[in-house]
This record gives C-alpha cells, structure tokens and sequence, in this order.
C-alpha cells in the first residue's frame, strides 16, 4: 500500500507540472494556440511589401507579415482626416516626427520598441555604444500577439497590428488636453482600422485606422467644428519606412547656415568637445557626374500639390513653391527640384510623397512646413507643408479694406488689384513653407533688403498715389532672394574633397558682406526681444522711415474708409471687422521701432569666425525711436475720423462678432474706446516688456546718453496723462486720450505685479510713479479729466503702499493680426 501511495503520488505531481506548464505556455499565448500560417492567411487579400499587408475583412483585422526582428526602420503618423481647429492645431496631412523603431519577439508576442536616439556613441568601440544606449530608456509603443507561424527557412510570423491601429500614437488626446479642451481618451468599441488604406511597397507599408475619441465636450474650440464634441472622430495614418540606404553624408550644422538643425548627446566626443552634436537636415542630392560644376541629379526633389487646391489658388501654389528651382540651379544641380499636382488616385498620406495639403480650418491660421528626416543622420525622407485655406481671405479682406474698391466707379478693377495682392501672397507663402520642408529656418531680418528672403515674413508694400489714395500694384516679392540662393547651397552644394568647410566659410562671408544679417524665432516673438533687425512683418532698412511712411499709409486708409470696402452681399456689421487691420496697419511696424529702445545687435557665429559680440542701437535713434512710441499713445493718432465713427454698425440678426473684431463694453454698438485702448494696449505690450526696462537700466547704466527708465516713464506721462487735448481737431479727442491714459498706467502695474524686473529697476518704476502719482493730485479738476486723474492718483498710492489692496484690470484683448 504504502508503495502504490508512492507512485499515485508521484503520477499527481506530474499531472501537476504538466498543469502549470500549460498554464504558462497559455498565458505567453494570449490568442490561444499559434496556428499554422498558410491555414491563418487563406483567402485573404494580400499585398506583399516591406511588411507583407493581409486584410481579414470577416473579423475586421490587418495583419502583417514578419521575417525579421531587431532591425530598425522608421515609423511616422500623420492625419489623413482631422480636427479642423486651428486652436487645436490637428489640421489634416499634418505629420508627425519621425521615430526609429523596431520589431522584437518575446515568446508570442511582438514588441514595438522605439530607440533612444537623443543619446548615442558614435564610436567604433561596440561596447561603448552598448554602455551609452544602456544608460538612457527606449520606449515600449505597443506589443501584440503573433497570430501564425511558418516555420523553415526564412520564417515568418502573422501580426494582428489592428490595436496598433487605434491606439493614439499621434498624440491627439494630449494636444486636445493641452489646447484646454478637457481630457479625452480613444474609445475601442467605436474605433477600427481601415483595411481599405492598408498598403505596401517595397520601401513603405502604409496604415491607418478610425479613432473615435470620446471626452467631456467642455471646449470652445471643440464644440466650434464637431457635430458632437464628446466623440470626435479622426483619421490616423502609419507608415512604416525602411531606413535610407548608405551613401548619404551628413552635413555639420553652423548656426549662421540658415538651415535647421537635427541633434543628440554623442558621448564619445573628444573630453574638449561638445557633447551636443548637430547635423543640417537635408534631402540626398546626388549629381550624375559628381565632378561637374553643374550637373542633373539620380534623384531629384519633388513636392506635390493637394489635388483639392481650387483654382487660382493652385497655380498660384504651384507657381510660388517652384520658385525654389533657381536656387538649385545655382548651387550646380541641374533639374533637381520641381513641385506639380499629386497624381490622381495617389494617397496623399504615402510617405513617398513630400507633399503640400491645403488645409481647411474653422478660423484662419498658421501654415507650416516640416522636414520628416532620419533622427541617425538628418536625411530628409519627406518634406510636409500644410497650408492654411483661411490665410487668403484675410489677405483679400486686407486689401479691400484699404482700397475700398465696391463704392468706385473702377471697382472691378480694385477688386482685381486685391486678387491679386492675395495670390501674390500665396505665391510667397508657399515659397516659404517648403523651405522650412528644405531644411531652412526663417531669416527675420532679410526684410532689410526688400525681397532678401522668402524666408522672412513679409508685410505688404503700400503706396500712396497722387490723390492720397493708397495703391498695392507691387505688394510682394517675386521669387527667391540672394538669402535663400546663400542657403541652398550651404545646405546642398557639393564641394571637392578637403574643401567642404573652407568653401562653407566663404559662402557665409560673402553674404555677410552683401550686408545680410540673420535673426531667427528664438530672438524675434519675443515683445521684451532685443535685436533691432529680427522683425516679423516689418519692411524697409529704416524701422523709423518705414514706421513714419506707414503711419501716413494708415491715416489714408482710414479717411477713405467707406461703405465699399464690403462687398455688396455682406452684411454691414462686417464694417468693423475691416475696420481692425485697418485702424492697427502699424502694429507690425511699431513693434520693429520698440526693438530700437534698448536694442542691441548681435550675431550667430561660432568661437571660430571671432564675430562674437553685442553693439547697442545709438543713443540718437533710441530716442527718435521713443518719441514715436509715445505718439502712438496719443488722441491724434488713436481719434478716429467722424466718418468712421458715423458708418460703423451692429452685426445683423443672426449674426455676431468675433475674435476678430474690438472688444466692446458698449452692448451692441461699436465701441471706440475699445478700439483706441486695443491700440494703446499694443503699444505699450513693447514698450513695457520688462526685459526691455531691464535693458534700459543696464545701458543708461553702462552709457548715460542712452536713455533710462526713468526717461522713458516721464516721456511715457507727458504724452499720456499730461497731455492737453484741448484744441484737438479729433472727435472726443480726451475722452479718447483718457482711455489711453488708463491702458499705460494698468500695463505698467502689471508689470510691477508680474515680478520680472530686476529689484533696482522696480525700485526705480516705483519712484516714477510717485511722480506720477503726486502730479496726478496737485492737477486734478470737476470735469472727467479731474476725475480720471484723481483716481489714477489714490490707485497709484494704494497700489505702491500695498498692491494686494488693489484689483489689476485686465489689460485690453487685442484683436489677433498675426497670421497675414
């Protein structure tokens, strides 16, 4: 008995191991058994590829077909159909960056591993290369189930990727969550892949699935564009890409280049070195006869155009984005760049194609274009534009307000010349935005040289005619500048062995010595920004004389203001929305006069080119410069004329202002304080900017020619507070005045109350207004003046004895000018 008992017993422990291996072996294999993979693929649709793609349409799946694991390739996403929210900013045939990623295999199931490539080694010791990406995490993106197996030689594995599919690997929910429209999370149930746009070729397989993303529905911009907010529906597109073959030769990033940049840690840089290593992005170009001065290339540059860009939108497009072919030329690549309409039945979303979407969104807004490079090397693998459809209407609407064209007896001939302004516009937009998709960042001060850049951003051209009416026969540019020839071939151009940096330095002196100068995004968005010549929408070599010529532009603008700058559909509430680009012409052009008030120069260059150093803007012009900011913030030029004010009127039943036009404490009317405070508001974003107040004590310091803070302040109050509109030809020039009054004190307030200011110079903004404050008091007054002043006198002394005991207004909003 007791033997039997002994091997009962050791049958029972068998039994038992066998039970726990096959429960391991089940759950290493979710789906159950692998099954054999001719028997899983029978029948099915199947497109073989990169990643061999079959369609299970009975069971709604997409599977691909493995044969390697371990072996890097790119993956990118992009939305083939999207928000429509410019707020948002998930516009369609937006793309993603590019992520180098991996297949690996762990019993059953398939891994998505994205490298770390922020961090490497460059070096040909393994085991150094091994410690750096040991250091640093990768990321797991996804793992699946292997579906089916063929074993032998070659073997391959069956992948259910559908999950994949609908998982948010463009980051939707996040941008939605970041945007303030609540938080939102994709729904399973109400997603699927689409089988239809599964393809492959033999360098790219291309994805896409249904996200349905369901959330709270407690935003603005969400409740603007879908029909239901709490389950938006989008499109994501994946596309796997084999890595670029060898033979593509990085090019070293200089920060005078123009070009954007492409970079990681290589710790194993020389200990002198910097860690931080950058390459140019760039496409391979490749000449045929690689010792030729001018030669055709094995593989030339191609964009193409939205087949749903309508005309004359299209051969504007079209027409400004080949603009780029010169400059090729020039850099001695024949035939190596050309942009045509995408050929029908092409998916726009294929990786293969650098491509230019005209975007449709519920408000105007930016347009922007991107390299998508190889994070390894910064080969560009496509180049992506996106442009915003809403942009040209602005323009048009720019144009009419200031040609008033619909009450003229040639007003089809005014309505032509601002057409055409707006395609003009176009031509260089699209320019512009596939040299970002080249390789090129913006030169913010090629605008001193009138079309030096299409790089730039470029305000229209306006001319006053012998009658004083405004005129925009030439508004734009044409073609490329000799910036834009300078960085093609610094990015692109090839040069004899052992000359590539000699001949690189050259090219930056000439255009140097062409008098070009390069400021970008980092020195130029900025209100408290310092460089004198980095300048978005401002023209000419002389901030002041252009400020001056567009100030007259703008006076003419609003006498001729009429009832024609609408056309005759539209209704008459429209007024005021054209009343705002006309009524802040100056706002670019007064931002460039504020850069010259505490502005300093100075270069991008490298220890090497010994061009290091920062030269402030003269004392004289800094002044001449002052003394136009304070005029702005006078009743002379913030008084509309009489017949502006007589002609604006309510928006019509049904409809209703918007961002785009003044703010009003009115109800429904127009409100010309508003209006006048907007204006003043603008003004003084510039001239307040703390980083700027610091600036001025620092150089007042350092030079006491230069204007100081305290110069400022008092030029600042003489023009505002002390000024006398008694006399003043404006309609309600003091009430007007004194609504600009308000705006300078609350704007310096708050500048005291954000903390930014270095202690001496708030110290110093203090004692200016007690100035200010006693001088208030001593001139006070029975009519509105006297009261205003008696206020702003007891809000200053409560305010400085302690600011809690003081309620901020909130600064005036400012109608949105940017994009034009």
């Amino acid at each position: 008995m007791r033997q039997a008992t002994r091997v009962a017993g050791g049958i029972l422990v068998g039994l038992f191991a066998v039970t726990v291996q096959a429960a391991v072996a089940a759950a290493d294999k979710p789906g159950g058994a692998v099954a054999d993979f001719a028997a899983a693929t029978r029948g099915l649709p199947s497109q073989p590829g990169f990643f061999d793609v079959y369609r299970d349409e009975a069971k709604g799946r997409v599977l691909l077909g493995l044969r390697a694991f371990g072996q890097p390739f790119l993956m990118t996403s992009s939305l083939p159909w999207a928000l429509g929210s410019n707020d948002v900013g998930l516009d369609r045939g937006q793309s993603s960056d590019s992520h180098l990623v991996e297949w690996r295999r762990v019993g059953t199931r398939v891994l998505l591993v994205e490298d770390n490539t922020k961090f490497r080694a460059v070096s040909d010791n393994p085991d150094e290369a091994l410690s750096v990406r040991q250091a640093f995490a990768e990321s797991v993106l996804w793992a699946g189930d292997v579906v089916a197996e063929r074993k032998g030689p070659g073997p391959e594995v069956l992948v259910d990727v559908s999950a994949l599919l609908v998982s948010d690997r463009h980051g939707i929910a996040e941008r939605l969550e970041q945007a303030k429209q609540g938080k939102y999370e994709v729904d399973d149930k109400r997603s699927a892949p689409s089988l239809a746009d599964a393809k492959s070729f033999p360098d790219n397989t291309e994805l896409e699935g249904l996200l349905t993303l369901r959330g709270p529905a407690e935003g603005t911009f969400v409740r603007d564009v879908a029909m239901d907010p709490r389950s938006l529906t989008v499109r994501q597109h994946l596309s796997f890409v084999r890595l670029p073959a060898p033979g593509y030769v990085p090019r070293a990033y200089h920060p005078a280049s123009g070009g954007l940049s492409v970079g990681w840690y290589d710790y194993a840089q020389p200990l002198a070195s910097s860690l931080d290593h950058r390459v140019q992005p760039r496409f391979r170009l490749e000449k045929t006869d690689p010792a030729a001065a001018s030669s055709p290339v094995k593989k030339p540059i191609v964009f193409y155009l939205d087949r749903g860009t309508p005309e004359p939108v299209r051969s504007a497009l079209l027409e400004g984005a080949n603009w780029w072919k010169s400059a090729f030329e020039k850099a001695g690549f024949k035939d190596a760049y050309r942009v045509e309409l995408l050929p029908e039945g092409v998916d726009p979303m294929d990786v293969r194609y650098s491509l230019i979407t005209w975007a449709h969104r519920h408000t105007r807004g930016w347009s922007y274009g991107q390299p998508i490079v190889d994070p390894r090397t910064g080969e560009i693998i496509r180049g992506n534009v996106t442009l915003g459809s809403q942009r040209v209407r602005q323009d048009i609407l720019i144009a009419e307000s200031l040609l008033a064209p619909y009450d003229k007896p040639d007003a089809a001939g005014l309505k032509d010349e601002a057409e055409r302004m707006a395609l003009a516009r176009l031509r260089q937009l699209a320019a512009h935005e596939v040299g970002h998709a080249l390789g090129f960042a913006h030169n913010f001060a090629a605008s001193r040289h009138g079309n030096g850049s299409v790089m730039d951003y470029p305000h229209p051209l306006l001319a006053l005619d012998a009658d004083g009416r405004l005129s925009l026969d030439h508004p734009y540019g044409v073609g490329v500048g000799p910036w834009d020839d300078f960085i093609v071939a610094h990015a692109y151009a090839q040069f004899a062995p052992g000359t590539e940096q000699a001949s690189l330095a050259k090219l930056r002196a000439d255009i140097a010595r062409a008098g070009f100068r390069y400021v970008s995004d980092q020195d130029a968005r900025s209100p408290g920004d310092a460089e004198p010549d980095g300048l978005l929408w401002d023209s000419g070599p002389d901030a002041l004389e252009t400020f001056d010529a567009l100030m007259a532009a703008r006076r003419a603008a609003l006498a001729h203001f009429s009832i024609g700058v609408l056309p005759p559909e539209r209704q008459a509430g429209e007024l005021e929305a054209r009343l705002v680009p006309v009524y802040l012409l100056h706002r670019y052009q007064t931002e460039a006069v504020a850069r010259l008030l505490a502005g300093a120069a100075y270069a991008y260059s490298e220890a090497a080119d010994r061009s290091a150093g920062t030269t402030p803007v003269s004392a004289s012009t800094q002044r001449a410069a002052l003394d136009r900011l304070v005029g702005n913030l006078g009743a002379r030029e913030l008084a509309l004329p009489a017949s502006v004010l007589d002609l604006v009127t309510p928006p019509g039943n049904e409809y209703a202002r918007n961002r785009e036009y003044f703010a009003t404490k009115a109800g429904p009317v127009f409100d010309p304080l508003a209006a006048a405070e907007a204006a003043a508001a603008q003004t003084t974003t510039f001239l307040f900017a703390p980083e700027r107040l610091n600036r001025l004590a620092w150089q007042h310091a350092r030079d006491a020619q230069q204007p100081g803070v305290a110069d400022v302040l008092a030029a600042v109050f003489r023009g505002t507070w002390q000024q006398d509109t008694r006399g003043a030809d404006a309609p309600a020039a003091a009430a007007v005045q004194e609504a600009a009054n308000w705006v300078a004190l609350d704007a310096l307030l708050h500048v005291l109350d954000d903390g930014a200011l270095h202690a001496q110079v708030d110290a110093e903004v203090r004692a200016s207004l007690q100035q200010w404050q006693a001088w208030l008091a001593k001139h006070g007054g029975t009519d509105a003046t006297g009261a205003s002043r008696a206020l702003a006198a007891e809000t200053i002394r409560k305010y400085l004895a302690d600011p809690k005991s003081v309620k901020l207004r909130p600064l005036p909003v400012i109608p949105p000018g940017a994009p034009i």
